[in-house]
């Protein structure tokens, strides 16, 4: 049984599902994912595939959940739950990869991968054989991949890119891999706009933002996929999600830099709209 057999009560409300790590400072992975999906009127499942022990100054540990208990989790889930929209973060292996994706075949929710390879803190979160399963398997399911800078090389085996030019070619490499669209985030390039990279099957496109001065930057990319992902799962059309939930991210930073949470890299601010700031968008 897939997301789409289950029962019709549950199709009255927008549900999202993140297969993912977990993070114990709560400013990335599920938790942030969930915090994400909370603010878009999204509810939000969920299926751990590794268990860190993290703060924002770094990872300390990590514990990957067995294959077996997490395709477990994602047939529980997708057997009662009329899921809109599935994203992918934290990985952690390829042995996790495999499961995930082979569960995932024939699963008709648009999907949100986002390679997830290494933390804010410079810490490795998937291990190195897992690339190569990520590109052969997981990336041909995908209506959007969402790498950053650093990952797209990962996933090219390439240089980073150095130039807005070089963004773009990558951007139509990473295309050529199966996924129906791309966004490369370009947030690790120097400047004083974060350009990213838009690309489909008809068009390539540049979204830029100001570059916002924080170092409270954990999380963000696992709160923009989330952010897509809760759009798509309330039936928002892919451009339209990708601008909306970059919206939502720059105003979650904007928020952010004045969180005091942490002695580190601390989270962007899932919740600013409680805090009497502007909606999502």
């Amino acid at each position: 049984m897939t997301a789409r057999d289950a029962s019709p009560v549950s199709a009255r409300t927008a549900i999202a599902l993140t297969i993912a790590g977990s993070d114990s400072s709560g400013g990335a992975g599920i938790q942030a994912d969930l915090k994400t999906f909370s603010a878009f009127a999204v509810y939000g499942a969920s299926v751990l595939t590794a268990l860190t022990a993290q703060n924002t100054h770094g990872v300390s540990a990590v514990e990957p959940i067995t294959p077996a208990f997490v395709v477990a989790q994602m047939d529980a889930v997708l057997c009662d739950l009329h899921v809109g929209a599935i994203k992918t973060g934290m990985l952690a292996n390829a042995a996790i990869v495999e499961a995930v994706a082979r569960r995932l075949h024939g699963v008709s929710a648009p999907l949100v991968v986002d390679p997830v390879m290494v933390a804010t803190s410079g810490d490795q979160l998937l291990e190195p054989d897992a690339v190569a399963a990520v590109k052969r398997r997981l990336i041909p399911l995908a209506r959007l991949i969402t790498p950053n800078l650093p990952e797209a090389a990962r996933l090219l085996d390439a240089p980073v890119a150095a130039s807005e030019a070089d963004a773009v070619a990558q951007a139509r490499a990473l295309l050529e891999l199966g996924s129906e669209a791309v966004l490369l985030k370009g947030g690790h390039a120097s400047g004083r706009e974060a350009v990213d990279i838009f690309c489909d099957r008809s068009h390539v496109e540049r979204l830029a933002r100001p570059m916002i001065d924080t170092r409270n930057t954990h999380g963000t990319g696992c709160t923009l996929s989330a952010a897509i992902a809760a759009l798509l799962a309330q039936g928002v059309e892919l451009r339209d999600a990708v601008e909306r939930g970059k919206t939502y991210v720059w105003h979650a930073l904007q928020a952010g830099s004045a969180l005091g949470v942490g002695g580190g890299s601390g989270p962007v601010d899932h919740l600013f709209a409680l805090r009497g700031s502007s909606p999502p968008a």
